[in-house]
């Protein structure tokens, strides 16, 4: 498939897609850091994600080839979006960095991966079932309290949809920033170099 282009330019687009849930309800909840993350791309670049296509809010940076996404179709069904967006707009899945909350990792802690399965998150197993590839470049930011206690069920699905503690915002913010931070270096620099600044 090929990659979405300029008229005139042999620059290929890049994507990045933060997974979340849409509406005010969940804006401040651990599931959502992934939109937060987009939100903090976007102010960075004077932009923000107010157009709507496939599905999804989306900014369009055309100097930079570059297309900002949070897919409006709730976690368990992201990949719509982006399978639409793939289609619509001739990207193939390298085209994609995707960055999302991660439970099993304590919180602000970043790990980037080039490729992998969804290691039972829902958002990312859309994602891959959509595009139909495992080789989508991900960024999990970790969401974990310091005890580390393992979570499932109803307790786990309660622990992701409720906001951070005021104690943990700071983290939080910080994560947030870093987190930006890495998509800029992954833009600039690729998967490996930003892998190895900011997986720590």
């Amino acid at each position: 498939m090929a990659e979405m282009r300029e008229e005139g330019s042999d620059v290929p687009w890049q994507v990045v897609v933060g997974l979340g849930n849409p509406g005010q309800k969940y804006r401040a909840t651990r599931h959502n850091v992934g939109f937060r993350v987009l939100d903090e791309l976007a102010r960075r670049r004077g932009s923000s994600l107010d157009r709507e296509e496939c599905g999804a809010r989306i900014a369009v940076l055309q100097a930079h080839h570059l297309l900002l996404v949070q897919p409006q179709t709730f976690m368990n069904r992201s990949g719509y979006a982006l399978r639409c967006l793939a289609e619509t707009r001739s990207l193939s899945a390298a085209s994609f960095l995707v960055v999302y909350d991660e439970i099993h990792l304590p919180l602000g802690r970043l790990r980037l991966r080039p490729k992998g399965g969804p290691a039972g998150h829902r958002g990312m197993e859309s994602v891959i079932e959509n595009l139909r590839t495992e080789q989508v470049a991900r960024m999990r930011c970790g969401v974990a309290l310091d005890d580390g206690a393992p979570l499932d069920g109803e307790e786990l699905v309660d622990f992701v949809l409720a906001p951070f503690g005021s104690d943990e915002e700071e983290k939080v913010e910080d994560m947030i920033r870093r987190a930006a931070d890495a998509c800029e270096a992954y833009l600039a620099e690729g998967v490996a170099a930003a892998m190895n600044r900011f997986n720590g």
